[in-house]
């Protein structure tokens, strides 16, 4: 079973599956997997999201890492944790649901914005700090949080992420991308997520 880290260092672009039903969820992950993407989150405020998490977990979760975002309380981290999630994506940083999801084991990715919610975060057992919504925060920011965190310190930008704008980002140390809209909406067809889910791809090669 793949880890984080090894998820990241084959391809640091995380799907957000937000809306996505469970009878779509093997479809829409085979796609997604076979285009190179290991990690893949599907957000709490889906239709049935733990089914869906189940069922990709049990169809992926030797090589992809698969877990749930919009993570808001510790009995969220525990209804995840029981679907076969092993990733805790929040848009805030709440201590308790934190040290929840590292007491259980899992990959906890707090929103983070601030130095003190990133210290915070990090101090608790952070994965990865989410930087969300990335919209709200100019590269130049990353750049002056990054001289100051911790050098091991994983970073995602989350919001508004295309492919043409993530040359901005890697270039003042941000690791990942969390990719929503841009990438999956359930109006799309599966030929759709496999040519946005390509175009990532191939940004991401062309940056490397």
């Amino acid at each position: 079973m793949t880890d984080l880290s090894t998820a990241m260092a084959a391809n640091p672009l995380i799907a957000i599956l937000r809306g996505l039903v469970p009878d779509n969820a093997e479809a829409v992950s085979d796609v997604l997997v076979e285009a190179g993407f290991r990690i893949i989150e599907v957000p709490l405020n889906s239709p049935d999201p733990c089914a869906s998490i189940a069922r990709i977990a049990k169809r992926h979760g030797e090589t992809a890492v698969v877990g749930a975002g919009t993570v808001l309380t510790v009995a969220d981290v525990e209804v995840v944790a029981e679907a076969g999630g092993r990733i805790i994506v929040c848009p805030n940083m709440n201590p308790e649901v934190g040290r929840a999801a590292v007491e259980r084991g899992l990959y906890w990715c707090p929103g983070a914005i601030t130095p003190s919610e990133a210290f915070a975060a990090l101090e608790i057992g952070a994965a990865v700090l989410k930087i969300f919504p990335a919209e709200l925060v100019p590269p130049a920011a990353i750049k002056a949080m990054r001289a100051v965190l911790p050098p091991e310190t994983v970073i995602a930008a989350v919001g508004g992420i295309t492919p043409e704008t993530m040359d901005q980002w890697t270039e003042v140390g941000v690791n990942g991308f969390g990719l929503g809209s841009a990438l999956f909406k359930p109006s799309y067809t599966l030929e759709e997520i496999a040519e946005r889910a390509a175009a990532f791809v191939s940004a991401l090669a062309q940056r490397g």
